[in-house]
C-alpha cells in the first residue's frame, strides 16, 4: 500500500464490466461465508480468495495482455503484506498488562493514547501494539462494540495528523506534500473525529454494567496491589526498524537499487528485506513470556495475508472502471470539495484507501491543469498556489475521506481485518461485515463523518 498505482494514466486496456463480478463475489462471500456456511468457508476461504484473484490476474494476463497493472499490484500487495506481517510478529512478542478495573474513562484514554501514537507508528503499529491489552483489560465486560469504535479510532481516525499514520497520507508526502501539512490542515478533522467517536464510545460504554465492580471494592484492590507489567521491550527497537523502513523507497532516495517497471515506476525491495529480517530476528528472540501471554500464533495474519491477496487482484477492475468514470467530462466538470470528500470516502471504504487517493489526487489535479508527477506542482496545489486557493480544500477532502472511511468497512483499511481477527482469537464475537455496517459504522461513525463535512469541507 506504499506505492500506489494511479490508473488514470497507467491502463489503457479497456476492461468489461462484468470483470467485477469476482470481486463481488469475494466480499459478499467475507460477508455471509461466516454466517451462513461458517465450516466450509473457514475450511476453503484460503482456496477461493487466492482462486478468485489469480482467475482476474489470468484475464489480464492472457485476454487484455496487461502485465503492467498486475505487477504495480503484487508490488503493493507484496508490499502490504510483508509491512502488516512484520508489525504482526513485532507487536506480539511485546506483551503489556494493567492489574486494573476497566471504567469508560479508562478504555476512552486508552482510545486517545492509540490515536495520538498511531501518527508516529502508524494505524498498523498502534493497533497491533494495543488491542490486545485493550481486550485484557476488558476481559470481564468486552463487547464487540469496544473493539468496533477501537477500529474506527486507532486503526483509522487517528492516524490523520503524520504521513507515517495512514498509507494514503504517505502517498501523498511521497508524491510532494510536506511532512506537516497534515499536522497543519488536517488537525481540526482529526479532533473532531477522534473527540466525537470517544463522546459516543463513553455514553455506550457507560451503559455497560457487566462485570463493573462497587467503586469501594475497585479502591481496595487498587490501594492493595497495583501492577503494571510489560515485557518483550526489544521488541520495541525491532517494531521502530521496521516503521523507519517504510522511508526506503527508491522514488525519494536515488542510490537505493529497485526493480524497474513499466511508466517510470520504482518498485522497492530494500524496505521489504529490511522488514523481513528484522520481523524472523524479532520472531527467534522474543520473549517466550510474552508470546505465550499473547497467546502468539500466525492464523490472524494468515487469514488476512490471504483475504487480501483475492481483494487485491479482483479489485484491480473495480479500480480501473472507477477512474475512467471519474476521469470523463462530464464527471469531472461536477468536481467540488464536497464531491471529492463523498467519493473518495465511499470508495476508499470498499477499496484500498491508497490508490484511491492516489487516483483522486491525481484527477484533481488535472482538473486544474497540473502534472501529479511533479513534486513541485503537487506542492503548489497542497497550499493553494496553484490555479486555485480551491486546491487546498480539494487536497483536505481527498485526505479526510481516504482515511476516515476506511472505517466503513473490515476491508477499507488493513489493520481492520487484522484486529478484528485477534479479537475473534481471543474469544469475541465480532459483527459479520454488514453488520459491522449497518449497527456500527452507519449509526456511529457515518454521521460523524456528515458533520466533519458540514463544518470543515463544505
Amino acid at each position: 500500500m506504499l506505492q500506489a498505482t494511479v490508473l488514470l494514466a497507467s491502463t489503457p486496456h479497456s476492461v468489461p464490466g462484468y470483470l467485477i463480478a469476482p470481486f463481488a463475489l469475494l466480499i459478499g462471500l467475507i460477508a455471509t461465508g461466516p454466517i451462513f456456511f461458517p465450516h466450509f468457508w473457514h475450511k476453503y476461504f484460503k482456496t477461493i480468495s487466492v482462486g478468485l484473484g489469480l482467475l482476474v490476474l489470468a484475464y489480464y494476463l492472457f485476454v487484455l495482455q496487461d502485465t503492467h497493472l498486475p505487477a504495480e499490484t503484487l508490488a503493493e500487495y507484496a508490499s502490504f503484506a510483508i509491512l502488516l506481517s512484520s508489525l504482526y510478529i513485532a507487536a506480539g512478542g511485546i506483551y503489556i498488562n494493567a492489574n486494573a478495573n476497566a471504567t469508560p474513562l479508562i478504555n476512552v484514554g486508552i482510545l486517545i493514547f492509540g490515536a495520538i501514537i498511531a501518527n508516529v507508528i502508524g494505524t498498523t503499529g498502534a493497533s497491533l501494539l494495543l488491542i490486545r491489552p485493550f481486550i485484557r483489560l476488558n476481559n470481564h465486560r468486552i463487547k464487540p462494540y469496544q473493539i468496533v469504535f477501537f477500529i474506527f479510532i486507532v486503526s483509522n481516525a487517528g492516524g490523520m495528523l503524520t504521513p507515517l499514520g495512514d498509507p494514503p497520507l504517505f502517498i501523498g508526502f511521497l508524491k510532494g506534500v510536506p511532512f506537516f501539512w497534515t499536522l497543519q490542515h488536517l488537525f481540526t478533522p482529526w479532533a473532531i473525529a477522534v473527540g466525537a467517536l470517544c463522546l459516543i464510545f463513553f455514553v455506550l460504554d457507560s451503559r455497560n454494567k457487566e462485570g463493573f465492580t462497587p467503586k469501594a471494592e475497585v479502591k481496595a484492590k487498587i490501594e492493595a496491589k497495583t501492577e503494571f507489567f510489560f515485557t518483550g521491550k526489544r521488541n520495541l527497537l525491532w517494531l521502530s526498524v521496521i516503521i523507519g523502513a517504510t522511508f526506503l523507497n527508491p522514488a525519494s532516495f536515488d542510490w537505493l537499487p529497485y526493480i524497474p517497471l513499466e511508466g517510470g515506476i520504482k518498485v522497492s525491495f530494500v524496505r521489504e528485506l529490511v522488514q523481513l529480517t528484522a520481523a524472523l530476528l524479532c520472531f527467534k528472540f522474543a520473549s517466550r513470556t510474552a508470546l505465550n501471554g499473547n497467546h502468539f500464533s500466525f492464523d490472524p495474519i494468515m487469514e488476512v495475508v490471504f483475504l487480501f491477496f483475492g481483494i487485491f487482484f479482483t479489485m484491480m477492475p473495480a479500480l480501473q472502471l472507477s477512474a475512467e468514470l471519474a476521469s470523463s467530462p462530464e464527471f469531472a466538470a461536477k468536481l467540488t470539495p464536497t464531491v471529492f470528500y463523498w467519493v473518495t470516502g465511499s470508495l476508499s471504504g470498499v477499496l484500498d484507501n491508497a490508490p484511491t487517493y492516489a487516483n483522486f489526487l491525481s484527477l484533481g489535479m488535472a482538473k486544474y491543469h497540473l502534472n501529479y508527477a511533479d513534486t513541485a506542482q503537487v506542492h503548489d496545489f497542497a497550499y493553494g498556489l496553484a490555479q486555485s486557493p480551491e486546491t487546498l480544500l480539494v487536497l483536505e477532502a481527498i485526505s479526510v475521506g481516504a482515511v476516515l472511511f476506511g472505517a466503513m468497512t473490515y476491508i477499507g483499511n488493513g489493520p481492520n481485518f487484522m484486529v478484528k481477527a485477534i479479537a475473534e482469537q481471543a474469544g469475541v464475537k465480532m459483527p459479520p461485515f454488514f453488520q459491522y455496517m449497518f449497527k456500527y459504522s452507519v449509526v456511529y461513525l457515518l454521521p460523524v463523518l456528515a458533520l466533519i463535512w458540514l463544518i470543515v469541507i463544505r
